[in-house]
């Protein structure tokens, strides 16, 4: 018999059971991996924190869009002045009363080619860098919550199985003391019965607690209610297999991590060139206005108005300490470190996963071998003991091979699915 069926056939009948407890004490809520996916990716705060920022960043790219568009303005416009004034020829006039009144429309641009084109484009790079980071911080929260999923697992299956022995080390113990009291058994064996089903007990009251704790820690991720309590739906916990391509030498140009920094740094690219091509283009002033003119109390004459101009502007210091193009190198210089440095932080992750994933798939042959063992073990033994033919420390002494075996499979089958999770990331999937 497959250890996956023996599982199963344990597990199954205690899900309505541990429902029905926690029913008491906290609101249940059946999850598997389908619905953690769904939830941490769609839920999660911090996912969204990511989200918004990529919003805010498209809200920038959509301000740098507008640099070449035109105010149009409309309104009035006024001038009072009393005393002296200065006529055009350097002649001043005192006792001079003057005043005038303008009405109409108008539009005016600064349209700053040299800047406006680079930095729209450089804000389009930065987007791009932000949607990237979006997509890698959930991937990040989600396969944070993956892990914690499989650690909540575990825990409840361990709980599911030392409770179901602890009930069997109840029940033994219970016939222990009826052979004591017709004088079949020695008292020593029934203190013994009685400390192993505790032992059982205690580890079983952390398995819980371990199930506890991690429930809370997942409806944080999932950001459900605090008073949520987590109940796996999963009733086996079986080996999966994911593919991942481990040779590709190119692997890291598919994470966005990789992505995002790479487009930033192109944004960093091509903001310098409005210290360096930027100076080579002029900027167009154009302004028109029409309306009417003249003094407060006369009438309004018609007035119109063109001005215009193309400037080239070359800074000095562009040309002596340079430090613009000092400043947009130094940036690049930093940009071009962090992308080296997330090329070996690559090269670590895809290693470590892929050493787990090989140590942990190892680890279940061992395991699921040592668990049939001692599951045979405990069979014959409580048989045995039944018959009379077994000392009762002898099945408690089984029943701790036991529960260490069936530990060490569900932890075994929990780490590997963790680490093919881990290595799917790593190498450029996106959950």
């Amino acid at each position: 018999m497959s250890i996956s069926i023996k599982l199963k056939k344990v597990v199954a009948p205690f899900i309505l059971l541990i429902a029905a407890q926690v029913t008491n004490a906290q609101q249940p809520f059946a999850i598997n991996l389908e619905t953690v996916l769904q939830l941490a990716g769609a839920n999660n705060l911090t996912v969204k924190e990511y989200q918004l920022r990529y919003q805010q960043a498209l809200a920038d790219q959509s301000k740098a869009r507008e640099w070449w568009l035109p105010n149009i303005y409309a309104g009035y416009t006024t001038h009072y002045l009393n005393g002296a004034a200065m006529n055009a020829d350097g002649k001043i006039f005192t006792g001079v009363n003057r005043d005038n009144l303008w009405t109409g429309l108008g539009i005016a641009a600064e349209i700053d080619f040299g800047k406006g084109f680079y930095q729209s484009l450089a804000a389009r790079q930065k987007a791009q860098s932000a949607s990237y980071f979006s997509v890698a911080e959930k991937n990040k929260i989600v396969l944070n919550a993956i892990h914690t999923y499989y650690d909540l697992q575990a825990a409840q299956l361990q709980y599911i199985f030392l409770k179901q022995l602890a009930e069997q080390s109840d029940t033994i113990s219970q016939q222990i003391k009826i052979k004591v009291d017709v004088g079949l058994s020695y008292q020593s064996d029934y203190l013994l019965a009685q400390s192993n089903f505790r032992h059982i007990t205690i580890s079983m009251l952390q398995a819980k607690s371990d199930w506890s704790k991690l429930s809370a820690v997942l409806a944080s991720l999932l950001n459900l209610e605090s008073n949520t309590r987590l109940l796996s739906a999963d009733t086996v916990l079986a080996p999966l297999k994911l593919t991942t391509e481990l040779n590709d030498t190119t692997g890291f140009q598919k994470r966005p991590e990789y992505l995002g920094l790479n487009a930033a740094l192109q944004s960093y690219k091509t903001s310098r060139k409005t210290a360096n091509q930027g100076l080579l283009i002029p900027k167009l002033k154009i302004g028109f206005d029409n309306g009417g003119f003249g003094a407060y109390s006369v009438q309004l004459y018609n007035t119109y108005q063109l001005n215009a101009s193309l400037l080239w502007n070359l800074p000095l210091g562009r040309l002596t300490y340079k430090g613009d193009i000092k400043q947009w190198n130094a940036q690049i210089a930093l940009q071009q470190n962090r992308v080296a440095q997330f090329q070996n932080q690559y090269q670590q992750e895809t290693a470590t996963a892929a050493a787990q994933v090989q140590i942990a798939n190892e680890q279940i042959t061992i395991a699921k071998e040592g668990l049939q063992s001692a599951s045979e073990a405990l069979y014959q033994s409580t048989e045995r003991q039944k018959l009379g033919t077994a000392k009762p420390f002898e099945v408690f002494q089984v029943q701790q091979y036991f529960i260490q075996a069936q530990l060490d499979y569900i932890n075994a089958v929990s780490e590997y699915n963790k680490a093919q999770y881990a290595l799917f990331v790593a190498t450029g999937n996106n959950l």
